[in-house]
C-alpha cells in the first residue's frame, strides 16, 4: 500500500518545541497533512515515554495507534475530506558530542525501536550515561559508534539513522564538526548503517554527487518542532504498514518500496548557502570555496551545505542526474498562502484559507501534489493555484538561506 511517512518529529518536551505537540495534536495534524505513518519522537524522555505507554496501543506489527477513546476525539476534529488511518513508529533523536583522535565531533541520530519495551530499555541505558530528562532530544557525551552498539545490543531490530547529515552543526558530514565519510565515522560498524536523513538544506541531486552515498536509502523528514511544520518533507512508501516492512525497505535500499522523497527546496533551508547572518553577508558556493571569511567583519563564515557537498562530491551535477532518486518538490501550503496574500503565515487570513482548502479539497499533500489546479483556483484564488503549479513545474526563483536564516521564494508568474 502507498503511504507517506515522516519519522523525525519532536514532542512538547524538546527544547524550542511548541507545547501543543502532544499525541492527539500529532494525530489530528497527521491526517490534515496526509501522513499515514509518523515517528513519535523523544521516546527517551521519561514523561513522554509514560504518555506513549498510556495513550498508544499496538496496531500493525511494531507500529502503534491511539487508544480508541482518544482516536474518537481526534477523528471529531478532522474534516471528512482528510480522514485516514494514521499510525506511529517509535523514534527518538539523540545528540552526541565526543572526541576521537583529538578532534571534537557533534552528531544527531534518529533511533527506531520495534516496541515500547525496547524503547524503555534504551532510555534506561542512556540515563546511566547522561541527563535524558532536561530535553526530549538529549545531548550525551557518547561516541556515536558506541550509541549504535548500545541500541543493537538491546535489540538487533533497532536502527540508527544519521540525521540531517549535511547540516554544519551536528550533521555527520557537516562542515563544523562532522566526518569526511560514513566509513570514517562508523568504521567496522558500517554494515549496520542502512539509511540517512538528508536534511532540509540538501536535495537528492546534491546527494547523488557523492558516490559513497549510493548504498544508503535516503530519508526526507520534517524535523518538526510544531504541528504546522509536519510534512515539510516526507517519504512515499509502497509496502505493508509494519515496522519490519519499513525497516526492510531501508535495509535493502529498495526503490520499489521507498518509492520517492517529498522534498523541501534546499535553497529554502537555513544552511544551504555560506555566510555570516550577523552581518547579512552571503557567499555563493563558488565564492566560499575561494574565501571562507565574512566580507564585512572578517570573521569565519558558516560554510553551508552546498559548499560541503562540493568538497566531498566525486560526480558533477550532470554525472549525478542518473543516480538521483525519485522526488517531488513542495513548499508548505501555509507558506504559499502567505506569499500569495502578502501576509504572515500566522495571520488569521492564512489560517482561515488553509482550513477552508482542507475541508473543501482534501489533505495538504493531496492539494500540493495531485489536486486539479482548477479545483484549487475555485476554492481559493487564481494566484494560489498558479503558485502551486509553479512549484510543481519548478518555475520559481529562490533566494538561498544561510547561517541559520531560511531562504525565500519568488514566482515567475
Amino acid at each position: 500500500m502507498l503511504f507517506l511517512a515522516d519519522f523525525h518529529i519532536h514532542s512538547k518536551y524538546s527544547y524550542a518545541t511548541s507545547k501543543t505537540m502532544d499525541l492527539q495534536a500529532l494525530a489530528v495534524w497527521g491526517q490534515l497533512k496526509g501522513i499515514g505513518l509518523m515517528g513519535t519522537g523523544d521516546f527517551t524522555h521519561p514523561i513522554w515515554y509514560k504518555e506513549l505507554i498510556t495513550a498508544l496501543v499496538p496496531a500493525a506489527s511494531g507500529l502503534y495507534q491511539l487508544r480508541p477513546e482518544l482516536q474518537a476525539v481526534v477523528d471529531a476534529q478532522v474534516y471528512d475530506s482528510c480522514k485516514a488511518s494514521q499510525l506511529f513508529l517509535l523514534t527518538a533523536e539523540i545528540s552526541t558530542i565526543f572526541r576521537r583522535n583529538g578532534k571534537c565531533y557533534k552528531t544527531h541520530s534518529i533511533i527506531f525501536a520495534p516496541n515500547l519495551q525496547v524503547a524503555g530499555l534504551i532510555a534506561a541505558k542512556l540515563s546511566t550515561i547522561g541527563n535524558i530528562v532536561y530535553d526530549g532530544r538529549p545531548t550525551l557525551g557518547l561516541d556515536v559508534k558506541d550509541l549504535l552498539k548500545i541500541i543493537l545490543d538491546i535489540s538487533p531490530e533497532c536502527m540508527l539513522i544519521p540525521a540531517h547529515i549535511w547540516t554544519p552543526h551536528f550533521g555527520l558530514l557537516g562542515s563544523k564538526s562532522g566526518f569526511d565519510s560514513f566509513q570514517e565515522c562508523f568504521q567496522e560498524l558500517m554494515p549496520h548503517i542502512y539509511a540517512f536523513e538528508k536534511g532540509l538544506s540538501a536535495n537528492f541531486l546534491m546527494n547523488a554527487q557523492c558516490s559513497d552515498l549510493d548504498r544508503f536509502a535516503i530519508l526526507c523528514n520534517s524535523d518538526a518542532h510544531s504541528v504546522q511544520n509536519l510534512g515539510r518533507e516526507a517519504n512515499l512508501f509502497n509496502t505493508q504498514m509494519s515496522y519490519e516492512a519499513v525497516t526492510q525497505a531501508l535495509k535493502q535500499n529498495d526503490t520499489q518500496a521507498l518509492v520517492a522523497g517529498i522534498e523541501f527546496f534546499p535553497e529554502m533551508g537555513k544552511y544551504y548557502g555560506s555566510g555570516h547572518r550577523a552581518c547579512g553577508f552571503y557567499a555563493s558556493p563558488e565564492e566560499s570555496v575561494i574565501d571562507s571569511i565574512c566580507g564585512v567583519c572578517g570573521k569565519e563564515m558558516t560554510l553551508g551545505v552546498a559548499h560541503r557537498v562540493a568538497q566531498i562530491a566525486d560526480r558533477t551535477v550532470q554525472q549525478a542526474i542518473p543516480f538521483m532518486r525519485k522526488r517531488y518538490g513542495i513548499i508548505p501550503l501555509q507558506e504559499l498562502l502567505a506569499e500569495s496574500c502578502g501576509v504572515k503565515v500566522s495571520s488569521k487570513k492564512v489560517q482561515q484559507m488553509y482550513q477552508h482548502l482542507l475541508m473543501s479539497i482534501g489533505n495538504e499533500f493531496y492539494i500540493l501534489l495531485d489536486a486539479a489546479i482548477e479545483d484549487i483556483a475555485q476554492h481559493s484564488s487564481i494566484q494560489l493555484a498558479a503558485s502551486i503549479n509553479a512549484v510543481r513545474t519548478g518555475n520559481l526563483l529562490l533566494s538561498p538561506g544561510y547561517d541559520g536564516l531560511y531562504g525565500s521564494i519568488n514566482f515567475r508568474l
